[in-house]
């Protein structure tokens, strides 16, 4: 069979290859790299991995052979957290921030996820899409072919639909992969204040199954935290939601240890979120389940607040990966590369475990594990090529875009930095 595509002369191939379930432990620092490499590609998958001129035989005469010669070449990144379609920004609280008003202050003053929901209401699906799109793109230039993204701007009907089909639009027009969560659990709306029973009442019995009708999306998610919603209200909320067969996510434990980390086991899962504030036997709960500790440096980072523990993470044989959690609150960046590097700056990971956090055990992070995250054959040839010696060269020189080109199920989508789709 001839090929499509050829990336040949690889200076250095991370495959993250042979990983049935999210790496732990010691794993998450084992990797295979190959030296003078090629990918071949046809139809979208990857269909051989090899070293040398082996490659030669698959050549055919419509068959494209890209150079990679000096270059770092892995995987496609997931970014398995963030909160991709939305209205306006909230510059206008940076400054409470900096002078140190708590995020949970902001929110019972009608900020936070509170003014972003009324700017996603006022916001056109036009609006929202264009917005998320050029977010995207950006996404896509600094090396990342799958998002997870998250409505939770709504807190009603109308609204958290309209942000979850802006997000299907997006996935069928984008290169850029999506995976779907409903968030509607991610505030108490203002009208509901003093009767947070009746919104969840709302949400269990009326717009989550209104969603999962439209098949709008995969995932549950709810925000277990003091002042927001309690692990019993979560615990409610999510078994509601497990039984009309969303798969399960838990913002959890951000900023104080309520037992978030300990609901997520208890549950089964998918993932747990944030754990700036897990205690040791709720991490411990999560490693005996498999629960994924989905990590957000960037958030931390940007709210000045100590980050989770992972190396204490993976000393306990959590599953962990690590995201954007791009959002207009804690973390107006689409830049992943910055965020791998602060979990080596803040988090204490090696080089090649945070390699891992964005690839496979993100892949499994959000349940796409079989079709991307490694450069295995039979995989989405989606794949990053970096302007870099080696691993620990893109952890280390930080702050900048590594990224030389990115392909998409074999297509050229990113040339020398810039969209080209």
């Amino acid at each position: 069979m001839k090929m499509d595509l050829i990336i040949k002369n690889i200076e250095k191939l991370v495959t993250m290859e042979g990983s049935f379930l999210p790496k732990t432990g010691k794993e998450m620092n084992e990797l295979t790299i190959l030296e003078n490499a090629y990918i071949a590609v046809v139809e979208g998958k990857i269909f051989k991995v090899g070293t040398g001129e082996d490659y030669k035989e698959l050549v055919g005469e419509n068959t494209v052979i890209d150079d990679a010669s000096g270059m770092l070449v892995t995987p496609g990144l997931v970014d398995s957290h963030t909160h991709l379609v939305h209205g306006g920004s909230r510059e206008n609280e940076f400054s409470q921030k900096l002078n140190g008003v708590p995020y949970i202050q902001i929110l019972q003053e009608g900020g936070g996820i509170l003014s972003t929901v009324n700017s996603t209401k006022k916001a056109t699906f036009d609006e929202l899409y264009d917005k998320a799109e050029k977010s995207l793109d950006r996404m896509l230039e600094f090396g990342v072919t799958t998002v997870e993204e998250k409505s939770g701007y709504g807190l009603e009907l109308e609204t958290e639909v309209k942000q979850l089909q802006v997000a299907h639009k997006l996935d069928k027009d984008h290169p850029v992969d999506l995976v779907h969560t409903f968030l509607g659990a991610h505030a108490v709306p203002v009208e509901y204040k003093s009767n947070s029973e009746a919104y969840i009442k709302l949400l269990v019995e009326e717009i989550m199954p209104k969603v999962k009708e439209l098949g709008l999306a995969e995932f549950c998610d709810v925000f277990c935290e003091e002042g927001v919603f309690s692990v019993e209200e979560s615990d409610y909320i999510l078994s509601k939601a497990k039984e009309m067969g969303y798969k399960l996510k838990i913002h959890a434990d951000e900023i104080v240890p309520i037992g978030g980390a300990e609901l997520a086991a208890k549950l089964g899962c998918t993932s747990a979120d944030h754990l700036m504030a897990a205690s040791e036997q709720g991490l411990k709960d999560m490693a005996e389940k498999g629960v994924i500790a989905n990590i957000l440096p960037g958030t931390s980072f940007n709210l000045n607040k100590p980050s989770a523990d992972g190396r204490k993470m993976i000393d306990l044989n959590v599953p962990i990966s690590l995201s954007s959690d791009y959002n207009p609150g804690s973390c107006p960046s689409e830049n992943l590369q910055f965020v791998m590097q602060l979990g080596c700056l803040n988090l204490k990971m090696t080089p090649n475990e945070v390699l891992t956090a964005v690839t496979i055990n993100a892949a499994h992070c959000v349940d796409r594990a079989t079709e991307i995250g490694s450069i295995e054959v039979g995989k989405k040839a989606d794949i990053a090529v970096f302007d870099a010696p080696n691993v620990e060269y893109l952890m280390y020189h930080f702050g900048i875009n590594h990224i030389d080109r990115v392909y998409k199920e074999g297509r050229l989508v990113v040339k020398n930095k810039h969209v080209v789709y």
